[in-house]
């Protein structure tokens, strides 16, 4: 098989099913109802998919004043992968209920522990069932022996709060995911202080999409150059509430070729735990 990299459609994973190289990590989740993604996961999956939930395998929740969904320490997250079967040889594809950005968080962490081959569903579980593709309730048989994956995460991905102090300072571009009206700071469902990281600019992840399924890669390519203005794309660093859909970003980047930009894992619920810390509104 041909290492799938950034996406996948639904009728060519269909036809891989079964492989013995393929993981299929479902990453459904909600963050109003955080066991909903699982319940739908006991329900109903692709076959053969593992769970992944946000909360308790793709985040360290135990760390505190770092973010809703804190960057986990990689000897724990490897640890899971190897009780899924994953390895670093293993072709992983990750999906949601849809738009990716559930799924796009387990493909940064794997891509920052230097894993090419995974992907993201183009079009997630929506699409999968749309066009009529086998389903399975049976929860998958975990390898006898985990997998080994012994890995670390390439740090010079991953900003805290002081290497974006250091990064704007620098004159480097911050790209905040959330809704524009988030960013304005005209509402906050989810944080306690509203507006955005003074000098960020505002890409929301679903510009990303079209009719629920990325962009093409041109098309991505062309609007995120206009947005990146001549710069190259290692110096920028993406954000969103928690580190989780700025990720969304960070795929359609390198599906259009443009690889390189760091996360600021704690984002603005990292940013807001320190008080002291300036807050702008606006656009």
């Amino acid at each position: 098989m041909a290492g799938w990299t950034t996406l996948v459609q639904a009728d060519i994973l269909s036809v891989a099913l079964g492989r013995p190289d393929l993981a299929i990590v479902d990453c459904r989740f909600s963050l109003l109802d955080p066991n909903l993604g699982e319940q739908a996961w006991l329900a109903s999956h692709v076959p053969g998919a593992v769970y992944a939930h946000l909360e308790r395998d793709l985040s360290d929740m135990a760390r505190k004043g770092v973010g809703r969904h804190p960057w986990p320490e990689a000897a724990a997250f490897t640890a899971k992968l190897g009780k899924w079967g994953i390895s670093p040889a293993t072709q992983v594809v990750a999906y949601d209920d849809g738009d990716g950005a559930m799924a796009a968080r387990l493909w940064f962490l794997l891509r920052t522990l230097g894993h090419e081959k995974v992907a993201v569903l183009d079009g997630g579980w929506s699409r999968w069932v749309s066009l009529g593709l086998p389903v399975s309730s049976a929860a998958p048989t975990p390898p006898p022996v985990p997998a080994r994956y012994d890995a670390a995460f390439d740090a010079a991905r991953l900003y805290d709060a002081s290497a974006v102090e250091a990064h704007l300072a620098a004159g480097g571009m911050l790209v905040d995911a959330r809704a524009a009206a988030r960013f304005r700071g005209e509402e906050e469902p989810l944080d306690r202080v509203a507006g955005h990281v003074p000098g960020a600019v505002n890409r929301p992840y679903p510009q990303n999409l079209a009719d629920g399924r990325f962009k093409a890669p041109m098309q991505l390519a062309d609007e995120y150059r206009a947005l990146l203005a001549g710069r190259d794309p290692s110096e920028v660093v993406v954000m969103c509430g928690s580190g989780v859909t700025a990720c969304h970003n960070l795929l359609a980047m390198e599906r259009a070729g443009l690889r390189g930009a760091k996360l600021y894992t704690g984002s603005w619920s990292g940013w807001i735990a320190d008080q002291t810390r300036p807050v702008a509104t606006g656009a």
